[in-house]
C-alpha cells in the first residue's frame, strides 16, 4: 500500500477509510493533500477488492478550506505573469481531486466530523452519502477574502439549483449541518459517537447490493450531470486563475492573513461621472 504523508488509510474488508490527517492544521489543503488524496481516489478505482470509501478528517475538523501558508504565497504570487502555468496547474490540482471523487465507480460517504469549508466543504458535498455531526458548519467562504468559489460552483448547481447556490456562494456565510441538510448537501446528521459506526454500517449495506448494478448507477447520473460539466469546470479554472490577479484578491487574502476587515481596492478606484 502507499504511504501517504497528510492521509492515513485504513481496510476493513471492502471499504476503505480515508482520513485527512493534518489534524494540527485542522486537515487544511496543501498541494500535497489534493494530490496525495487524489491518488488515493484513483487507486480505489483500480481496485477490485474495494466496493465503497468513507473519507473523514483527523481532529476536530473535516477540512477547514485552505492552508493558510498556501493562501500566503497564492497572495504574494498574485499578478505576476510569471507564475501563470502554476496558478492554472494550482485551479487544475482542485478541479482534478474534485472530478476524481464526482466520478469514483464506488459508491463514497463523506463521515463530516467538524468544519467542512470552502474545498473542504466540497469534498464533504461531493460523495455520494454525507454524514455530519450537529456542530458541524458548512460555507464557500471565498468571497470573504476576495476570491471566487470557481469550481464547487460548477458542481454546487447541479445539487442544490441556481438560486440557492447563489445564496450561498455570494454571502459566503456559514451554515449549519441542519440547513445543509435541509439544502439536500447533507445525507444525514449523526452525533459524533455514532458517526463511524453509522458511515460503517452504511457501507455495508451498500455492500450487500450489484456492485456492477451500483457502478452503472453512478455512471447514469454522472452522464446526465456531465452534459455541461466539462465545460463548466473549464470556466470555472480560469475563472480561478483570473481572479488572482485582482487587487482585491491580495487586500483579502492579506486582511485575512492580519485579523483584520478587509478595505476592498475596488471600492476605491474613481469612477467617470455621468455626462448631464
Amino acid at each position: 500500500m502507499t504511504h501517504y504523508s497528510t492521509l492515513h488509510i485504513r481496510n476493513e474488508g471492502c471499504t476503505q477509510t480515508i482520513l485527512l490527517n493534518r489534524p494540527e492544521k485542522r486537515n487544511a489543503l496543501t498541494h500535497q493533500l489534493m494530490e496525495e488524496l487524489t491518488d488515493a481516489l484513483e487507486s480505489v478505482a483500480a481496485d477490485p477488492l474495494c466496493r465503497v470509501v468513507i473519507v473523514t478528517g483527523a481532529g476536530s475538523a473535516f477540512c477547514a478550506g485552505l492552508d493558510l501558508e498556501h493562501l500566503r504565497a497564492m497572495a504574494e504570487k498574485s499578478g505576476n505573469q510569471s507564475f501563470a502555468d502554476e496558478y492554472l496547474a494550482d485551479a487544475r490540482r482542485i478541479a482534478t481531486l474534485l472530478r476524481t471523487l464526482f466520478n469514483l465507480p464506488v459508491p463514497t460517504i463523506a463521515a463530516v466530523n467538524g468544519p467542512a469549508i470552502a474545498g473542504g466543504m466540497g469534498i464533504a458535498t461531493m460523495c455520494d452519502f454525507t454524514l455530519a455531526v450537529p456542530e458541524a458548519k458548512f460555507g464557500y467562504t471565498e468571497v470573504r477574502i476576495g476570491f471566487i468559489p470557481a469550481i464547487v460552483s460548477a458542481f454546487l448547481r447541479t445539487q442544490i439549483g441556481d438560486k440557492r447556490s447563489r445564496d450561498l456562494l455570494l454571502t459566503g456565510r456559514l451554515i449549519s449541518a441542519e440547513e445543509a441538510h435541509a439544502l439536500g448537501l447533507v445525507t444525514r446528521i449523526v452525533h459524533e459517537p455514532e458517526l463511524m459506526p453509522e458511515a460503517r454500517a452504511l457501507a455495508s449495506r451498500l455492500q450487500r447490493n450489484s456492485p456492477a448494478a451500483m457502478e452503472a448507477t453512478k455512471r447514469l447520473l454522472g452522464r446526465f450531470a456531465d452534459r455541461s460539466l466539462s465545460d463548466d469546470i473549464e470556466a470555472a479554472v480560469r475563472a480561478n486563475v483570473e481572479v488572482r490577479s485582482t487587487d482585491d484578491f491580495r487586500e483579502g487574502v492579506q486582511a485575512f492573513l492580519e485579523k483584520r476587515d478587509p478595505k476592498w481596492p475596488s471600492l476605491r478606484k474613481s469612477k467617470t461621472p455621468a455626462s448631464s
